[in-house]
C-alpha cells in the first residue's frame, strides 16, 4: 500500500494521551498505521489536501444490531416501551433470511461510515432460517470497516416465561458450540485486527443463569470479550429483582460478568453501588442516548460513570430503536442529555467526541484505535468545515456543537472507505434498492 499524506488540515483533534490539537498540520499514513503527524511532512506516495477540514480519529460504535435497519419506524412499535417494542418486532425478525442479514448489515455499516465511524461492534442474537454470524462479517469485509461482531443468543422463549417467541430461541448446547465455531473461524487477536469476535447472550431476561455463566467461562478460555444488555429501563430492574432477587449489577458480578473484558449496553438504571463496581473492575458501558430517548428508558448517569472511572463508549443501538445510525449525532445527543439533566457545563463538545473515539476504542479493548498518534491504526475521519453546517462557527473543532454530520473522507487501516461524501467500496444505491425490496416483502 503506497504512502498517503493528508496535507494541511485546518484542525487535527488527536485524542492522544495529551489531547493535542494541531493547526495547519499533516498526517502521514503508511502500511495501515500512522507514520507521522506534524507540519510540513513529505511523502513519496499520494497526497490528499485536507485544507478546510477538521481531522479526527475514526469514531467507534460500541453497540449495534445491524439487522434492524430493515425494521425502522415499524407501526405498532413506534411508541412502545422496551418489552412491548420487542414483542411487536420479534415475529417480523423471525422471517429474516441470510440475505436479509447481509443486506441490512451493509446498509447499517454504510450509514455508520458516512457518519465518521471506522470501528463498530454488532450484537446479533437471533438466527432464523439458516442465518449465521458470518452473514454480517462478510458484509463488513466488503465495505471495509473494522468489525467486532458478537455471537448473541436467546434460549428462554415464551413457553418458559421469556419474551421471545419459541421459534427464535436456541438450545444452549448449540449456542455454545456455535460460539466456539465462529471464534475459531474469525477471531483475530493481533494488533490491527479487522475482525474480533465476542460472545454475547442477549440479556438476563432471554437466557438462563447457566448460559450466562458458561458463556463467561468460554469467553475467558478463548480470550475474547463478553457483551450483553443490562439495566436498560425500569422494567429491566423490576424483572431482575423479581426473578433473581438482586439488581442487574449484582447479578452480573455473581456470574462473572465484570472486568475489562466485559462491556454492557445501556446501563441507564445503574445505581451508585453498581457504578462503583464497574469503575473498580474496569467493566465497560455502551451508552446509547438516542435509543434510550426513543424507548423512554431514561437518561443514563454518564457524568457519574465518567467521573467514577467507568470506561464508556457510545452506541447507536439498533435502527429499530433509534431509526438511524449516525454516530456523530449520537455524540451530540450524549452531550445534550447530560446538560439537560445536570446543567450546561455538564459535558463539553470535546469530551463528547472523546467518548465517541478513544472512549469507545478502550471499551472494545482496542488501544490501537480511537486516537491519532504515531504507531496507531490509520483510522481517520475528515470533516469538511467549509459548508453551511460550520458557517459562522468560532470553533470549527467543536464538531458536535456546529459542524457537518457526514464525513468528506474516511480511511480504515489506511484504505479509503468514503470519498467526497460517498461510499467508495460498494454500489450503495443498488444495496439500498435491494434493502427496500426486502423491507416491503416483510411488511406485506
Amino acid at each position: 500500500m503506497p504512502e498517503l499524506l493528508l496535507k494541511n488540515a485546518d484542525h487535527i483533534l488527536t485524542m492522544d494521551d495529551q489531547r493535542r490539537e494541531l493547526h495547519g498540520a499533516d498526517i502521514l499514513l503508511r502500511d495501515g498505521v500512522i507514520a507521522a503527524i506534524g507540519p510540513d511532512l513529505g511523502t513519496t506516495g499520494h497526497t490528499l489536501s485536507a485544507k478546510g477540514c477538521v481531522i479526527t480519529p475514526g469514531l467507534v460504535n460500541t453497540h449495534h444490531h445491524l439487522y434492524q435497519t430493515l425494521t425502522r419506524a415499524v407501526p405498532g412499535g413506534q411508541d412502545a416501551l422496551l418489552f412491548g417494542w420487542l414483542q411487536t418486532l420479534y415475529p417480523i425478525w423471525s422471517r429474516f433470511t441470510p440475505e436479509a442479514f447481509f443486506i441490512s448489515a451493509q446498509v447499517g455499516l454504510a450509514e455508520l461510515a458516512l457518519s465518521g465511524c471506522t470501528l463498530t461492534s454488532d450484537h446479533l442474537y437471533l438466527y432464523p432460517n439458516g442465518a449465521r454470524l458470518e452473514d454480517t462479517i462478510h458484509a463488513a469485509a466488503e465495505i471495509g470497516l473494522r468489525f467486532h461482531p458478537t455471537r448473541g443468543a436467546m434460549s428462554i422463549g415464551e413457553s418458559d416465561g421469556g419474551l421471545p417467541p419459541d421459534r427464535l430461541v436456541e438450545r444452549e448446547a448449540d449456542i455454545l458450540n456455535d460460539c466456539i465455531r465462529v471464534v475459531d473461524a474469525f477471531h483475530d487477536p493481533s494488533d490491527g485486527a479487522m475482525v474480533r469476535v465476542g460472545i454475547a447472550p442477549c440479556s438476563p431476561f432471554s437466557v438462563s443463569r447457566e448460559l450466562m455463566r458458561d458463556a463467561a467461562l468460554l469467553a475467558r478460555d478463548k480470550g475474547v470479550m463478553l457483551h450483553t444488555h443490562l439495566a436498560e429501563n425500569d422494567e429491566d430492574i423490576s424483572y431482575s429483582l423479581a426473578t433473581f432477587g438482586m439488581r442487574p449489577g449484582q447479578y452480573a458480578e455473581e456470574l462473572g460478568w465484570i472486568g475489562p473484558d466485559v462491556w454492557h449496553a445501556h446501563c441507564v438504571k445503574l445505581d451508585s453501588t453498581e457504578i462503583s463496581l464497574f469503575a473498580r473492575t474496569r467493566t465497560g458501558v455502551a451508552h446509547c442516548p438516542c435509543s434510550n430517548c426513543r424507548l423512554g428508558s431514561g437518561i443514563a448517569p454518564l457524568r457519574q460513570m465518567r467521573d467514577s472511572g467507568v470506561p464508556v463508549g457510545l452506541g447507536v443501538d439498533g435502527s429499530a430503536s433509534n431509526d438511524m445510525g449516525n454516530l456523530i449525532l449520537e455524540a451530540r445527543q450524549a452531550m445534550l442529555l447530560q446538560r439537560v439533566a445536570l446543567g450546561a457545563n455538564a459535558m463539553s463538545a470535546r469530551e463528547a467526541l472523546e467518548i465517541a473515539t478513544r472512549g469507545g476504542a478502550d471499551v472494545l479493548g482496542r488501544p490501537d484505535c480511537g486516537r491519532l498518534a504515531v504507531g496507531k491504526r490509520a483510522d481517520i475521519a475528515l470533516w469538511d468545515i467549509t459548508g453551511v453546517d460550520s458557517a459562522g462557527s468560532w470553533d470549527p473543532a467543536a464538531l458536535v456543537l456546529a459542524g457537518p454530520t457526514r464525513v468528506r473522507d474516511l480511511f480504515v487501516e489506511g484504505r479509503q472507505v468514503v470519498r467526497d461524501g460517498q461510499i467508495a467500496t460498494l454500489d450503495l444505491p443498488r444495496v439500498i434498492e435491494r434493502q427496500n425490496a426486502i423491507a416491503r416483502s416483510l411488511a406485506g
